[in-house]
């Protein structure tokens, strides 16, 4: 088989068979495609356009501005000892936990593109900072799935603890390249005024939205075909009989499988079974983030040669940390008991956002955020810069 799949024309072979059952399943299942659509695109228009819009301008802002560099002279003494990486990197740990997927990836990227991180250091933070947004964890799968405030809460400081402990494992890659220094940065890179950043930032970011959204759509579909043709449902049996002896049903194979190729489709099938085993799958689903998030990642990539595998690998590790602290942290919490009123009723109200609430709600953090950017950098360009060292 592994001889096959080596030559040329197999593959071209297998690509061109792939394809032609893909349009012959777009032929036979006309209706349920379409729908997919349509689910795709409210999915898009009502949460992934309002939430992740004012982050991408907002993260494109900070990195074009230059605000990172006066971060970094602040926070370098906990980036460099704790994740091993400058200062600079803050900027893609904080707006990732806040903004959701894939804000902190791209910010990442964008700052090994402008020299303000090494590669090494990007890599690191790929592996840690694509995390996924509080509105989506609390309100989406706390308060929509689960129906528990506490639920939400629960998944959302296990998937930030995790993050943090995946960073902390990825200090020891390639540990014989420390932090990039002030003085070694790139020399080229240089603050852009503002007009400029922010018509660059508001095209960018648009284009970027638009690719997700292509990929959400694609992915809904790819799914919903799977499971109508009865690929899904056989590849779950024969996961589980893989699997048995760790107690995996073909249910659960198939709920597990849909996670991992698209994140929100996943989360909302969890909804039959043991809480603490629905808990730990969507800790996991959380925490790896599915092919649909990878390849908007992969898109952001480009011709970077920032490398794929540390990201993968850290989102392998941030599912099952993930998974495991929250098994861990169901037998501390008694999450049958109902949550605080207040609390379950902010959640519900996140969880049935509209496209116009959900946006100012995002737009609000977003301010907020890039305020609280702009204190830290007043406070960092107040602290004297510190003399380069002659050879």
């Amino acid at each position: 088989m592994g001889r096959l799949l080596g030559r040329q024309h197999c593959r071209d072979a297998l690509l061109g068979l792939g394809l032609l059952c893909a349009a012959l399943a777009l032929v036979l299942w006309p209706e349920k495609s379409t729908q997919a659509m349509r689910d795709g695109l409210q999915l898009c228009g009502n949460v992934i356009l309002p939430s992740l819009f004012p982050f991408f301008v907002l993260s494109s802002l900070v990195v074009e501005l230059g605000l990172t560099r006066y971060l970094g002279r602040l926070l370098e003494p906990v980036m460099a000892p704790v994740f091993r990486v400058n200062g600079s990197c803050a900027a893609a740990l904080a707006l990732g936990a806040v903004g959701g997927y894939p804000v902190g990836a791209r910010t990442a990227i964008q700052l090994y593109e402008s020299g303000q991180c090494s590669r090494t250091e990007a890599e690191r933070m790929l592996a840690f900072c694509n995390n996924s947004g509080p509105a989506f964890i609390l309100g989406a799968v706390g308060a929509g799935v689960f129906g528990s405030g506490t639920a939400g809460l629960l998944l959302y400081l296990a998937h930030l603890l995790a993050s943090m402990l995946v960073g902390i494992l990825f200090r020891f890659y390639k540990p014989d390249q420390g932090p990039m220094t002030r003085r070694s940065r790139s020399p080229q890179f240089q603050t852009a005024s503002f007009s400029r950043a922010f018509t660059h930032s508001v095209t960018g970011s648009l284009q970027s939205i638009l690719n997700i959204c292509a990929f959400v759509l694609f992915f809904m579909v790819f799914l919903r075909i799977l499971t109508d043709a009865g690929v899904l449902p056989a590849l779950a049996r024969g996961l589980s009989a893989l699997l048995s002896p760790l107690g995996l049903t073909p249910l659960w194979a198939q709920r597990l499988l849909t996670g991992m190729v698209e994140l929100s489709s996943g989360v909302t099938s969890l909804t039959e079974g043991t809480l603490s085993g629905r808990l730990s799958m969507a800790a996991f689903m959380l925490g790896w983030a599915g092919m649909c998030v990878h390849c908007q990642v992969l898109a952001f990539l480009g011709d970077s040669g920032l490398s794929m595998g540390t990201y993968v690998t850290g989102k392998l590790l941030h599912g099952g940390i993930s998974s495991l602290l929250v098994a861990g942290l169901c037998r501390l919490f008694p999450l049958e008991e109902p949550a605080a009123a207040y609390l379950a009723q902010q959640t519900e109200a996140i969880a049935g956002l509209d496209f116009s609430r959900a946006l100012t709600l995002s737009a609000a953090a977003a301010w907020v955020t890039f305020l609280l950017f702009l204190a830290l950098a007043a406070r960092g360009a107040k602290k004297p810069v510190e003399k380069a060292v002659s050879p």
